[in-house]
């Protein structure tokens, strides 16, 4: 599923290296969780506005990942993440990972609850925080 016109998608690389791979050859499921949860966070840092940075964090509630194709040593990824509709203190999470001729390796739908840092209790996203996910205009 591509990034929805309503939505401003995030996309960065990766390389699978040694590391990455496990006894069967090719990336660990583990590794794809870690990436996963690098393209969220990667997305909140680049597009939140310092005080939102500066106030709250996120916190997985569940994943659900779907396990497409293996991806091998070398291989370079692009993993693109977008928000769902913000549910009280909670976001969809939408992550797909692609290998280099585009084709989808893992599909992932994350919920997300965001913290204020001050009280440590969860508050409701509000308009201002979502909006630059939402709505590529006020990127």
């Amino acid at each position: 599923m591509p990034v929805p016109a309503d939505r401003r998608g995030f996309a960065i690389t990766v390389t699978a290296a040694p590391g990455d791979i496990d006894e069967l050859g090719h990336v660990n499921n583990a590794v794809y969780l870690k990436w996963i949860q690098d393209v969220a966070t990667a997305h909140w840092s680049a597009v939140a506005a310092p005080e939102h940075l500066a106030a709250f964090v996120w916190v997985v509630t569940r994943h659900e990942i779907d396990y497409l194709r293996q991806t091998l040593e070398g291989e370079t990824l692009t993993l693109t993440t977008w928000v769902g509709e913000p549910k009280g203190a909670r976001f969809d999470r939408h992550v797909e990972i692609s290998g280099p001729a585009g084709d989808v390796r893992v599909k992932a739908i994350t919920t997300w609850a965001i913290i204020d840092k001050a009280t440590g209790r969860l508050t409701r996203v509000r308009p201002e925080i979502a909006a630059p996910f939402l709505n590529p205009a006020a990127a």
